[in-house]
């Protein structure tokens, strides 16, 4: 009974023996990255970009030129010749004041002007004929010269009883009515040229070295998201703010469609300086820790981790600034199925997954 026990025993040993000898290897392999299938990838090759470094700052707009309407005398107010908003040329009258007394003494005046020619040129035809002093003829041009001054100074003053526009540009609300008596200092309204729009906004100490007159910047606004304007540096201040150590700077944009007006807030982006630089995809990024990697093709097309430096981030793409070579070719989809040194195949490659696949 033990005898037949026992070389019972010794067959299922030896069967076992046999069959680890014939499926070890064959396990090992299956357990190892030649016997399991190609991952499928996409992979794009790393490019070469024109990275900018911007700086962006909140500006507030200012018009070109900006005062607030008012009368240089005291009078009332005959007629107003604008309504609120209204654009205006360089010149025209916005108010008439009363001027009934000036018009009087105007045409006195010209009167004496009048009458003083006369007098002289009379005075003149008798000194040719040496029937006058040449004092007298003097005296007559001396008051010939005074009230043409005289004259002039009642212009001047009827034209203060007119109000102009100084320069083009838009009118605010009307602050007076026909009627009102006005004083020096009194406002009518305001006048804003808004061909041209200051910008103002403040930027870091340490951008002073590069910010100059003349760099273009751009600047957006809530009121018109789909619009960017752009801009150029005018002045930069003569003083850093020792509290905020910020310097202010001044653009200028022009405003030829008039949709900007003072006061506005507006997002500044500035292009302080420009490279060429290595880029890949986003989609290509591998956190670890706090190491970037990225998987590149490597020899027999498997998967290499490659560890990168990377720089700023724009729109769907980052900056490599190191660790990476020019002609490397980038995994940028299905990266989480894959392992290091795996083998993968590339999508476009493979007919039936033309579509490629997902991360």
């Amino acid at each position: 009974m033990r005898t037949t026990c026992a070389a019972a025993i010794a067959l299922l040993l030896a069967a076992g023996c046999a069959d680890e000898g014939a499926s070890g290897p064959a396990s090992g392999a299956a357990r190892g990255f030649g016997a399991r299938p190609a991952t499928l990838v996409v992979a794009e090759q790393a490019t070469l970009r024109q990275v900018n470094d911007v700086v962006e700052a909140v500006g507030t707009t200012l018009a070109n030129e900006s005062l607030t309407i008012t009368a240089k005398v005291t009078d009332s107010i005959r007629q107003v010749r604008f309504e609120d908003g209204d654009f205006v040329a360089q010149g025209d009258v916005l108010v008439e004041l009363t001027n009934e007394e000036q018009t009087a003494l105007l045409a006195e005046a010209e009167a004496n002007v009048l009458d003083a020619r006369t007098q002289y040129e009379r005075l003149k035809d008798l000194l040719d004929q040496s029937s006058v002093p040449v004092s007298d003829v003097d005296e007559a041009q001396a008051r010939l010269s005074a009230m043409r001054a005289r004259h002039q100074a009642i212009l001047a003053r009827l034209d203060d009883r007119l109000i102009r526009a100084p320069f083009a540009g838009l009118l605010g609300f009307r602050q007076v009515s026909a009627g009102t008596l006005i004083t020096p200092g009194t406002a009518i309204t305001t006048l804003d040229d808004i061909s041209t729009i200051k910008l103002d906004f403040s930027i870091a100490e340490i951008h002073l070295g590069v910010v100059q007159p003349g760099l273009r910047l751009t600047a957006q606004s809530a009121a018109f998201p789909d619009l960017t304007f752009p801009a150029e540096v005018e002045t930069v201040g003569s003083r850093v703010n020792p509290v905020t150590r910020a310097v202010l700077v001044r653009a200028l944009i022009e405003n030829a469609e008039l949709l900007l007006r003072p006061g506005m807030l507006m997002t500044v982006r500035l292009t302080i300086s420009s490279r060429e630089a290595l880029t890949v995809p986003e989609t290509a990024l591998l956190q670890r820790g706090g190491q970037t990697f990225v998987y590149t093709l490597g020899e027999g097309q498997r998967a290499t981790m490659t560890a990168i430096d990377m720089g700023v981030r724009r729109g769907g793409w980052i900056e490599v600034r190191s660790g990476l070579a020019p002609t490397a070719q980038v995994i940028t989809e299905g990266v989480l199925k894959v392992r290091n040194g795996a083998p993968v195949r590339l999508a476009e490659q493979d007919a039936g997954n033309a579509g490629g696949v997902r991360s």
